[in-house]
């Protein structure tokens, strides 16, 4: 670095106040962020080249038109040298003072301002908001040289250094080439930058997709195109492919991409994709990473959940907007209007591919449901907007369909018969368990479709669904749904009317208060009772929830249903009316009972269970 030597072509320029404050707080405050130095540098040689390029277009005797448009770094480890350069369009003399000798916002006292009511800690999230991004350099160094020279063909060179402190010096220097040189020693406790490996990565994290190429050395770091401003037409599936596996790190090529462009109330390209399976499906889908937030190419966040409601995670890609300030902040981002629009454009869009999908490639939404679809069916519950959209692309399983064959609501209500006016589920763990569930018997003897809740998520979705095509959505464990239009089985005597109230009765005076109820069962075909929820009671599996979240939790009674034309529960009838002493059935009519708990699997007292079930069989056996 030259010497700061005072002669009569060094001019020596005094920063304002406020300049001084805010250098202040810059070289004092922003050490948590430190390596954003590098990408600021790197987006203002971005900048300076792009005018340059552009001004190549009508100027054919700009200094040095046919040089390479490119930014070059070089560092030093042992010495702690830094220096970045660029081939951009350069600065003239009062360029320099205005744009590295005071801030370039007009907004300055706002910004100390926000500074001192949000507190110091925020500065380095409000980096680039008020063009003072040169000024992160001083993070790193003790003093900075700034040699540039203008690309007007009588343009001199210019030498701007300064320790970020009070004052900073302009002085005339010999230099042939346009652009703009910037090098400095890197502070005690920054030697890091001085390492080729560290600024590699801080390159490809937040510059990779900078459209000039950057050379650490002779080396090109960032090789990734910025696709996404870049026609559709012009793009293969395979670098498309390539581009998802770089933004995703993912190795398998995804299921499907969007690529778009919007200009509006609200201006971004995005380039997003839909991943042929959950990365991190054995730590939980909440723990996926979505859309990279970039400004004008330019890296802001890796995982930028704002963009996309928290049901469409999942989603991967580049979303592109100089509606935002870079580095914007996180509290920026949840409070921001343009945020809150390209979430709702984006949204619409993927929404939109899903439902091609539902329509007309049942292949692909199926691989996408099967990985997503827990995370995606929680949308009916907190995007209103979508509602609709969300609940006909929901997916279940059927009592109709092979195993691991999905259905929607639309495609189930299509294949209603029409004296039926309800749609009905069973909610379980396993498809194997369920299809052997008491309740489901009366609707597999009479051919009545049920779907079949084996994710947890939907059984917290459906009940709040209540109706799908005016047709309410009924669980067929509730006591309330309408068995009434079927046959029951013409093959089992009932018991008469007298019998039956004599032995539901001794059903309610041995249970008491543990049920809410007991009743004859319109639903059961083979089996002798079952449990199912009343009025005001929860399905058994969000109980089960419930109970795991709190262990205080008992959950609603329920109603007994008993089949009064089961071969056991005629025997039962028999011992009674033989002998009406209520305790001679009090033991059958517990382990019935806790039968009925062991399928739902609430039994509190298994010891208890086995313990009465060898007792019973001891006297049944009896010589």
């Amino acid at each position: 670095m030259a010497e700061n030597v005072q002669t009569p072509e060094t001019q020596q320029f005094e920063y304002k106040a406020e300049m001084k404050q805010l250098l202040n707080l810059i070289i004092n405050s922003l050490y948590t962020h430190p390596e954003i130095f590098l990408r600021e540098l790197i987006s203002n040689a971005s900048d300076a080249l792009n005018k340059a390029r552009f001004r190549s277009l009508t100027d054919k005797d700009m200094l040095g038109g046919d040089a390479a448009l490119q930014i070059t770094i070089n560092v030093d480890s042992e010495k702690k040298t830094f220096t970045i350069e660029d081939s951009g369009i350069g600065m003239k003399h009062d360029e320099l003072v205005e744009r590295l000798g005071t801030v370039a916002s007009s907004g300055t006292l706002e910004f100390l301002n926000t500074l001192q009511d949000k507190g110091e800690q925020k500065v380095g999230d409000m980096i680039g908001q008020f063009g003072v991004g040169f000024y992160s350099v001083f993070m790193v160094a003790d003093e900075v040289s700034v040699e540039t020279r203008h690309g007007d063909a009588d343009s001199k060179g210019y030498r701007w250094q300064s320790d970020g402190k009070g004052t900073f010096s302009i002085e005339e220097i010999e230099r042939e080439e346009r652009g703009t040189k910037i090098s400095f020693t890197l502070k005690e406790g920054s030697a890091e930058f001085a390492d080729e490996y560290r600024i590699k990565s801080i390159i490809k994290k937040y510059s990779n997709f900078v459209e000039f190429p950057i050379f650490l050395g002779e080396e090109k770091v960032n090789t990734v195109r910025a696709l996404w401003h870049e026609p559709k037409d012009q793009i293969k599936d395979e670098e498309y492919s390539e581009f998802y596996k770089f933004v995703s790190n993912d190795f398998s090529d995804p299921l499907g991409r969007l690529h778009f462009s919007i200009e509006g109330s609200v201006n971004f390209k995005a380039l997003l994709f839909v991943p042929g399976s959950s990365m991190h499906r054995s730590y939980g889908w909440h723990n996926e990473k979505t859309v990279h937030l970039y400004s004008n190419k330019v890296f802001i966040q890796d995982d930028c959940k704002d963009l996309l409601p928290e049901y469409l995670h999942f989603v991967k890609g580049v979303v592109d907007t100089e509606d935002l300030p870079l580095n914007v902040s996180r509290e920026v981002t949840q409070n921001s209007p343009v945020m809150t629009k390209i979430n709702q454009v984006i949204s619409g869009r993927v929404l939109g591919l899903l439902e091609e999908w539902a329509d007309n490639d049942k292949e692909n939404f199926d691989r996408f449901y099967k990985a997503f679809g827990a995370p995606f069916a929680l949308g009916v519950n907190t995007d209103y907007g979508n509602r609709d959209k969300i609940i006909n692309l929901l997916r279940f399983q059927s009592s109709r369909l092979a195993p691991g064959e999905l259905t929607g609501l639309k495609a189930y209500v299509e294949r209603m018969p029409e004296d039926q006016s309800e749609i009905y589920y069973l909610a379980g763990e396993h498809r194997e368990t369920m299809t052997n569930n008491p309740n489901l018997e009366y609707f597999r003897k009479n051919d009545i479709e049920v779907l079949l809740l084996t994710d947890p998520v939907d059984i917290m979705v459906m009940p709040g669904i209540d109706k799908f095509d005016e047709k309410p959505l009924k669980s067929i464990e509730k006591a309330d749904i309408d068995v009434s239009g079927k046959q029951q089985d013409d093959d089992k005597e009932q018991l008469n009317e007298e019998l039956s109230e004599s032995l539901l009765k001794v059903f309610k005076e041995t249970l008491g208060e543990v049920v809410e109820d007991v009743r004859a069962s319109k639903r059961l075909v083979d089996s002798p009772v079952t449990l199912v929820v009343g009025k005001e009671g929860m399905d058994v599996h969000v109980e089960r929830m419930m109970k795991m979240m709190d262990q205080n939790y008992s959950g609603a009674k329920k109603i007994l249903e008993v089949n009064l034309g089961h071969p056991l529960i005629k025997n039962l009838s028999r011992i009674h009316l033989a002998n009406q002493d209520s305790d001679t059935l009090k033991p059958y009519v517990q382990q019935l009972y806790d039968s009925a708990l062991l399928l739902e699997g609430n039994l509190n007292s298994p010891s208890d269970f086995v313990a009465r079930m060898a007792s019973i069989m001891e006297e049944a056996t009896k010589g």
